[in-house]
């Protein structure tokens, strides 16, 4: 485990590291295939995590009966105990040991023996899959504190500013008594002090942020090759050297927080670094080509491919754009690139929409992340698709920006030298996650049963008709003093459900990308008896709710998921938000036919649904069939994606290595 770690030079800005790609060929054909086999290979071969605990449990009584500052001398002396001779069983159970004490102490927490279990999965490069509210963050300690005590840099990469910043400060403690340095690395923390953050031995940071300064600082480095020699040269002799401009000391180890939101569901989109500005004569172009756009028939000149988000433009709409004039004096826009910006600008119009996507918030278009339902501040669409929404909202068009760095989360993630996750929902992936990270995934037990109590799914017709069951149900369980919480698929969902509480009379709270700035808050109200709470299905991944003072008697909380996710996993994370530690919990379905995941139709399923009684156990069961095969299809078409954009990577670094230059 983790030897190949110590077997490089101190990690420095001039000595940084990187896992060398892997040569692509076979792996990537075999995307799909092989998967689920190369998974269930890698995990017959590692030991089974259940040793770890005994090996713990011999060292517990002597780590009790130390001082603070001798479990500090104890740290260092262990430090340099793995660097001479790595993490050797016996060594790695007498630091979780340490580890364990110092975290009683200083945050009064103790780990659990599956918290063991887990921290023993992650030092062994794979996936630690543990139920929802199962103490992952704690957890990470025991992988994080063993690795920085050997001296390797440590990054332990979340989803969001909010996360990131509260495990950075609920954790820290525990490494500062192992006289560890811990940072971290959000959105707001400027680019000057993000060099200091990166010197520490444990840096918590999101995983959009280390990535933009990961390619900023390939940009520092191709100024001049970027040669490991002449860096150090440089930062010898020159008081401007590059290497003092850098940020990451190398990618040596990265614990990855729901792993499977970083490296599966975000890998569809390339991470890209803007750089030369296009002036106002491309803004003028994407305004007529807007307005053109709005005069295209729906059916006539185009057709929409809802559930694979594309538009498909017919033979009379390719003849209407071949007779759009291009404008004049446009040496770079030609005939190719108005056919792309046309079609693009259909996409702007029908197949992005407010409060969905995106929303509109002081006169500027911010993108919602549809994986966590929370606004990215500063992120914007290629491609002139950022400007046609601004357009298309009114908003002051942002000067279009030609593309300087780009990297995929994929080529990203597989540069660590060691990689490993953490997450609640990751058997639908192993197969994905196996091929293309090499990372095996294993189950860890919950610590206490799991009390989950999971309602039958009911299916009506119409949007309208859910929107009546949903305010039926939400005032059922709410006369019961049991509190509810209310999945939504968008910030427009979100609000319309609000809305019509809020015509009954029953006092509520709305999480969603809106007021995102209040989920500690919401959150931690959100398990008191008679509390109702609407947020969108992602919001609060992550953070616990408690139950409030006699809420467990009446069966705890409850969840109601409103539409269906691209994703069955990401419906499982909402469930997951309730019986937690052992904590009762019910959680059930309400969904129509009309809901998005369905927007494309219900094919096959829709012939006989007319002809059987609504809301009859034979209705129910093929409506229920045409959504999971909706679900299944949508999955399989984003599993497509990620692949092709895997091979175009792969593609593209084998033409860079051929002409010389990097990505």
């Amino acid at each position: 485990m983790l030897r190949d770690l110590l077997d490089h030079p101190p990690a420095t800005h001039e000595n940084r590291s990187e896992r060398p790609d892997p040569t692509p060929g076979a792996l990537e054909s075999a995307f799909d295939a092989v998967g689920g086999f190369v998974g269930r290979l890698i995990r017959s071969r590692l030991r089974s995590p259940d040793r770890i605990i005994s090996l713990v449990a011999s060292h517990a009584g002597e780590m009790t009966r130390m001082s603070d500052d001798g479990l500090r001398a104890e740290a260092g002396r262990l430090g340099a105990e793995m660097r001479r001779n790595g993490f050797r069983d016996d060594l790695v159970g007498r630091t979780f040991a340490l580890i364990r004490e110092t975290a009683t102490r200083t945050v009064g927490k103790r780990h659990y023996d599956v918290q063991l279990m887990g921290g023993w999965v992650l030092l062994s490069g794979s996936v630690a899959e543990m139920e929802t509210g199962e103490g992952k963050t704690l957890t990470a300690t025991l992988a994080a504190g063993t690795v920085a005590l050997a001296g390797v840099p440590v990054h332990v990469l979340s989803v969001n500013d909010y996360l990131t910043a509260r495990d950075a400060e609920e954790m820290g403690p525990v490494y500062r008594a192992l006289g560890l340095r811990v940072g971290c690395v959000v959105h707001d923390v400027a680019l000057d002090r993000r060099r200091e953050q990166y010197l520490c031995d444990i840096v918590y940071c999101t995983n959009k942020d280390v990535v933009f300064d990961y390619l900023r600082d390939r940009l520092v480095l191709k100024e001049f090759g970027g040669m490991p020699l002449r860096l150090q040269a440089e930062a010898l002799y020159e008081q401007g050297a590059r290497s003092r401009r850098l940020m990451l000391r190398g990618l040596h180890y990265a614990i990855t927080d729901e792993a499977d939101s970083l490296l599966i569901d975000e890998s569809r989109t390339p991470l890209i670094i803007s750089g030369a500005v296009v002036g106002r004569d491309e803004i003028r172009f994407l305004e007529d080509v807007l307005d053109f756009a709005r005069a295209l028939e729906n059916g006539t000149d185009f057709k929409l491919d809802l559930n694979k988000r594309i538009v498909v433009v017919t033979a009379e709409g390719d003849r209407k754009i071949d007779d759009f004039p291009l404008p004049t004096g446009s040496p770079w826009i030609n005939s190719i690139r108005k056919n792309e910006m046309v079609r693009r600008a259909v996409s702007a119009l029908y197949l992005f929409d407010r409060d969905k996507e995106y929303l509109v918030r002081d006169g500027k278009v911010q993108i919602i992340d549809v994986f966590t339902g929370r606004v990215m501040p500063d992120r914007s669409w290629e491609q002139g698709l950022q400007q046609l929404i601004e357009i298309k909202e009114g908003c002051e068009p942002s000067t279009q920006q030609d593309t300087v760095a780009k990297i995929s989360y994929q080529t990203f993630f597989r540069k660590y030298r060691h990689l490993s996750g953490m997450t609640g929902t990751a058997k639908e992936v192993r197969g994905e996650l196996g091929t293309v990270y090499g990372l095996p995934v294993i189950r860890i037990r919950t610590h206490r049963a799991l009390r989950r109590q999971k309602l039958p799914t009911r299916i009506v017709a119409t949007i309208a008709g859910k929107e009546q069951l949903l305010l039926q149900r939400i005032g059922e369980i709410h006369a019961t003093g049991r509190p509810v919480l209310v999945g939504t698929g968008s910030v427009a969902a979100s609000e319309r459900l609000s809305a019509f509480l809020a015509g009954v009379g029953l006092p509520h709270r709305v999480l969603n990308a809106k007021n995102d700035r209040e989920e500690a808050a919401i959150v931690a109200r959100a398990g008191e008896m008679g509390s109702v709470t609407i947020a969108t299905s992602m919001a609060g991944r992550g953070t616990d709710i408690k139950l409030g003072p006699g809420v467990e008697a009446l069966g705890g909380l409850h969840v109601i998921l409103t539409e269906r996710n691209e994703a069955a996993r990401i419906d499982r994370q909402l469930a997951g938000r309730c019986a937690r530690q052992g904590d009762p919990g019910i959680y059930e379905e309400i969904l129509s036919l009309e809901d998005p995941l369905l927007e494309g139709g219900a094919g096959a399923a829709a012939w006989i649904l007319r002809r059987i009684p609504s809301g009859s156990p034979l209705w129910s069961f093929v409506a229920g069939s045409a959504i999971d095969r909706a679900q299944k299809r949508t999955e399989s078409h984003y599993r497509r994606m990620r692949r092709d954009l895997f091979r175009q990577d792969s593609q593209s670094k084998n033409r860079m290595s051929f002409s010389g230059r990097e990505e």
